[in-house]
């Protein structure tokens, strides 16, 4: 890795920053400091035998400001602390023989690890694995691991993209934790921010500006360059990143957030340079996933990137379950049944059309594209945790309509993911939350409450004060799941569901899929042998036609109110 402190294989350690802005760049170990030689690229390096695994630097800019490595493989004393020198050949692999899992297979439970245990780490997240396993699932997603100023995050606002937050542990763990998921048979994915660095604790603008640009525009101020003057190395800072987690981590794949806000008008973007690097230089099975609100398909598919989360069929479901129309939702308040069936045959709801909420046309055709595509879910930690209280859906809909909505989202082809704690009926809230002191935590607490000040619940202040503080270490407390309060009921269906789904349907490769609305909330899906039928609503339905293969799964007569049916032909 050509950024970061390496440990030399002869002893000693070699330090490198770019730093183009630059003049002078010192290393710093102690209260020793030691120049480094600067090329005329803009890198700094140095040399220095006494250094060796264990070690803390930082780096010092023209005599005056010391800053942390921004390739940094381990902060010990948080985000703004000292670096310290890690080798990644220290930990003794042992995975028992584990090759990877096709991704027709995937059930992803995506998880915070600060809130997934009472102790909030990787060990934690350890203790968990065998249960994890007989629920059902094959995966598990870690949200954002990059190292954070402060004790709590979601992790999108971290800025130090290789070291993985000390509140969780060392980097020895997270490659325990890695380790006992595969030997459990557990994939393992990460969610990695490409779009933008948090606003505390991140010092490129200091020595290497030219790591951003006025030229394109994100909902957090300057866009990072990918496309302007000197962005050759920015480029390689975020190949070599998700390289580094694939390889020396021996993650199964990574989840890219919001890529639609990443800007590149480069003859190759950014993105499809990452998943070119990545089949080229990673040996195994690993799953590339992004997370794009503008429906590029153009990015998924053989070849290309894995799958994409899919919003749409989401706002199917929530519609469907809670018949909200605010915000996003009255995009899909129109016809939530039809815009679900589209999701589950051809990918995306909008692929073109204009969207009621932007006005605008959103989406790219999706319809030749396999449902392995498109990862599905009722609820994940944005869907949640973006709402000013953070209920969960269980507390937002009756039961059986979402027992109907979950055995249509589990036996779907589809890969499911579901947000902690989803499968045993988990009540808590998912909070937004996060650590930050003086103007910067004002400015946090009072965005979040303007944030909602457009719905109609909150116009009024007094409505906007009763949201949860997100700096209060309450509002964390709340999201950490209480697994005493499980709810084995729920347990049980969620299991029957995905037993099902890994006998008959994950053994399977499913195409595109064909639907037709039998009523205004009632439709038929049809794939390669497998069909669905569902009944979203309160009214009787008359059903012309039955498929002529063997019943999989029913809750009831087909056409009655909140129904639905799975056939598959052997």
């Amino acid at each position: 890795m050509p950024f970061g402190a390496e440990v030399l294989a002869g002893g000693g350690v070699r330090f490198r920053l770019w730093a183009p802005a630059a003049k002078r760049v010192d290393l710093v170990l102690s209260t020793t400091s030691f120049p480094m030689k600067k090329s005329d690229d803009g890198w700094h390096e140095a040399v220095e035998a006494a250094a060796g695994p264990g070690t803390r630097y930082r780096y010092r800019i023209d005599g005056a400001e010391m800053v942390t490595d921004t390739a940094s493989r381990f902060q010990p004393e948080d985000a703004e602390g000292p670096s310290e020198v890690v080798d990644p050949a220290a930990f003794r692999w042992d995975e028992g023989g584990w090759r990877g899992r096709p991704w027709r297979e995937a059930v992803i439970c995506e998880l915070h690890v600060g809130c997934f245990t009472p102790q909030g780490t990787f060990r934690g997240v350890m203790e968990k694995l065998q249960e994890l396993k007989s629920s059902g699932y094959t995966a598990i997603e870690l949200m954002p691991l990059a190292d954070f100023p402060g004790r709590r995050n979601w992790g999108y606002d971290g800025v130090l993209p290789f070291a993985p937050d000390s509140r969780y542990g060392r980097p020895e763990d997270l490659k325990a934790l890695v380790q006992a998921a595969h030997r459990a048979g557990l994939m393992v994915l990460l969610d990695v921010v490409y779009n933008h660095f948090g606003p505390k604790g991140n010092f490129l603008h200091r020595y290497a500006p030219q790591f951003f640009t006025e030229r394109h525009k994100t909902p957090w101020g300057a866009a990072i360059n990918f496309d302007g003057a000197a962005s050759r190395w920015v480029r390689e800072f975020f190949v070599h990143n998700a390289l580094y987690w694939l390889e020396e981590y021996r993650f199964d794949g990574l989840r890219f957030d919001a890529v639609h806000a990443i800007a590149d008008d480069s003859p190759t973007h950014i993105l499809d340079e990452i998943s070119t690097r990545v089949k080229r230089e990673i040996q195994g099975q690993k799953h590339l996933v992004l997370e794009n609100d503008a429906n590029q398909a153009r990015f998924i598919g053989p070849g290309r990137y894995t799958a994409q989360w899919n919003d749409d069929s989401h706002h199917g479901y929530h519609v469907l379950a809670t018949g909200e129309r605010d915000g996003y939702y009255v995009a899909y308040a129109d016809a939530p049944a039809r815009h679900l069936a589209r999701c589950l045959a051809e990918g995306f709801a909008y692929q073109g059309e204009v969207s009621p909420f932007s006005d605008e046309p959103r989406g790219e055709p999706s319809a030749h594209l396999p449902p392995a595509c498109f990862v599905d879910f009722l609820q994940n930690h944005d869907q949640i945790g973006n709402r000013a209280f953070g209920e969960r859906l269980v507390t937002l809909t009756d039961e059986k309509r979402l027992k109907v909505l979950t055995a249509i989202h589990l036996l779907a082809p589809s890969p499911p993911l579901l947000f902690m704690g989803e499968e045993w009926g988990c009540r808590q809230p998912f909070l937004y939350f996060c650590d930050y002191e003086g103007e910067l935590g004002e400015a946090v607490r009072n965005g979040r409450r303007g944030e909602f000040a457009r719905f109609a619940a909150f116009q009024d202040p007094a409505a906007r004060e009763r949201i949860p503080d997100p700096l209060a270490e309450g509002t964390f407390r709340q999201s950490v799941l209480r697994w005493e309060e499980r709810d084995e009921a729920w347990l049980a269906y969620y299991r029957e569901l995905l037993a099902l789904r890994a006998r008959e349907i994950a053994t399977r490769d499913f195409g595109p899929g064909r639907y037709r609305m039998l009523a205004e909330r009632a439709f038929e899906v049809k794939w390669d042998g497998l069909v669905l039928i569902a009944n979203c609503s309160d009214e009787n339905l008359k059903i012309d036609s039955f498929p002529r293969a063997t019943q999989l799964w029913s809750n009831g007569a087909p056409g009655e109110p909140w129904t639905v049916g799975w056939w598959l032909e052997k």
